[in-house]
């Protein structure tokens, strides 16, 4: 008889199935490509430690958009935090219902991270993949990879985040990820 259940799960919907069967909260920490909330919940807290506030900042989520539960759940709480949110990825990683999610969209780092605040960088989803979504990790690397170059599009005092795993050389340069 626990009070709280903390369910991660490989099934979109597990969680929210198992809370209608059990008398007690469950909190989701991630079910399929669906959400992932607990780290939504954990990113908030950590920009606002860093900043001090959410509400008007610009926030760049850049990457693998498409298949990231973690992109979901901060698309939608920092949404209703007030923050400014951003999505960058080549068009193949961006979810085809993008322009109805409530952020600006972008194709290029360059201008997707102008003047951002946070820079939120996403891994790469391969088990979520089935068919070619980048020519190569090189070449992503090259137009979508978080380098020190594209960081200066950026705020001077940017917060780099990322959730982890870390792909370096894929998505952050490791002198920037350390």
């Amino acid at each position: 008889r626990p009070d709280i259940l903390v369910v991660r799960h490989n099934c979109a919907g597990a969680v929210e199935l198992l809370s209608q069967k059990v008398d007690c909260s469950v909190i989701n920490a991630g079910d399929g490509s669906h959400q992932h909330p607990t780290q939504a919940l954990l990113d908030a807290l950590t920009i606002r430690r860093n900043k001090g506030k959410i509400a008007r900042l610009t926030i760049a989520i850049c990457g693998d958009i498409q298949h990231s539960r973690v992109a979901r759940s901060n698309i939608s709480l920092l949404n209703t935090l007030g923050a400014r949110v951003r999505i960058v990825a080549p068009s193949t990683l961006l979810p085809s219902n993008a322009d109805r999610l409530g952020v600006e969209v972008y194709n290029s780092m360059e201008e997707g991270l102008k003047d951002a605040d946070i820079v939120m960088m996403l891994r790469l989803q391969k088990e979520r993949m089935s068919g070619s979504y980048i020519p190569s990790p090189r070449e992503y690397f090259h137009f979508f990879g978080l380098d020190h170059e594209k960081m200066n599009y950026a705020k001077p005092d940017a917060l780099i985040m990322h959730p982890g795993p870390m792909n370096r050389g894929v998505e952050i340069d490791a002198t920037l990820a350390d």
